[in-house]
């Protein structure tokens, strides 16, 4: 079996393989950069940067990535949406990805500066509303994702569905970290994979060791459903943290910087989240995908991408 081959615009990756832009400094420049120096799409998680970080982030990314493709992915439930979007726009960004919400005008952006947009869709009827307003391909993610959550239903149910619906690319993701889980998702149509979960665990990936221990040691059943002030559902490691806010025992926030369009002010994912990267995981949240678990090594980017494609090559 052969990968496909991805275009989005008229960008093509040598790989169909996208990681996945991870929020709150999680996957920024060095990550990127490596990806897209590998032969995939390299994504900078902007939500919760300043406009400056993410400039200097684009620029280091783009220093190291060669000729690789590098995006962003900006949630437009973040206050900054439209300043985070002109922002990468301006520093000429290759392709944006976008969910947690939906924004026409970040299609006109897209349109008027040449820059593709990439919605993050959950179902065939999201997928269809972005490929009329001018999405340059979707991205169809799962319950299996980690982070925030649009469905409770499986990439392997909404895949076929939306592949069905729409003209543009689909892109899979959710839950899939081996090249033999990507060689199951193309047989069902996909056109591209998207991996954040997996391109933690490597070298490239700045967050704290505590936070990758955490996925390291990371068994089937520590792998959560929580709730978010976002407004949707998240998919998290078990800690003390998420022990204490089921029972309703989160910290509030101290000070709210407003940094959500809106907020259940339940406690305050930004510091959550921050406390993670930075190493502090028992005071905050660990996102993680659904099949963490089966993660069992820190690898450099480029020998992620040669274990994925040997798999790949390798699955039946």
């Amino acid at each position: 079996m052969k990968l496909p081959e991805l275009s989005i615009g008229s960008l093509v990756p040598k790989f169909p393989i996208i990681q996945g832009g991870m929020a709150v400094r999680v996957s920024t420049a060095p990550l990127a950069g490596a990806v897209a120096k590998a032969g995939g799409i390299g994504v900078i998680g902007a939500t919760g940067m300043s406009l400056k970080e993410l400039k200097e982030e684009i620029r280091k990314a783009r220093s190291l990535a060669g000729e690789g493709i590098i995006g962003v992915n900006i949630m437009y439930a973040a206050r900054k949406f439209a300043d985070l979007v002109q922002t990468a726009i301006s520093e000429g960004i290759d392709v944006i990805f976008t969910g947690a919400g939906f924004s026409r005008d970040v299609f006109r952006w897209g349109k008027e500066s040449g820059v593709p947009i990439v919605s993050i869709v959950s179902s065939a009827r999201a997928a269809r509303m972005a490929e009329k307003f001018g999405a340059a391909a979707v991205v169809a993610e799962g319950t299996e994702a980690g982070g925030h959550l649009g469905t409770d239903r499986s990439v392997k149910e909404i895949l076929p569905e939306i592949k069905e619906k729409v003209k543009i690319p689909v892109i899979a993701a959710g839950g899939i970290v081996d090249g033999r889980d990507m060689a199951e998702i193309v047989k069902l149509g996909a056109d591209g994979v998207q991996m954040a979960t997996r391109f933690v665990l490597s070298e490239e990936c700045t967050v704290a060791d505590e936070f990758k221990q955490m996925y390291l040691k990371a068994k089937e059943d520590d792998v959560v459903l929580i709730k978010s002030p976002v407004g949707l559902p998240g998919r998290a490691l078990k800690n003390s943290f998420v022990q204490a806010m089921m029972k309703g025992r989160a910290p509030k926030p101290e000070q709210c910087e407003g940094c959500l369009k809106e907020c259940s002010m339940d406690y305050c994912i930004m510091k959550a989240l921050t406390n993670s990267r930075d190493g502090r995981v028992n005071d905050g949240v660990v996102f993680a995908g659904k099949n963490v678990f089966k993660i069992k090594d820190i690898l450099p980017v480029s020998k992620i991408f040669d274990k994925l494609l040997t798999e790949f090559a390798a699955a039946k």
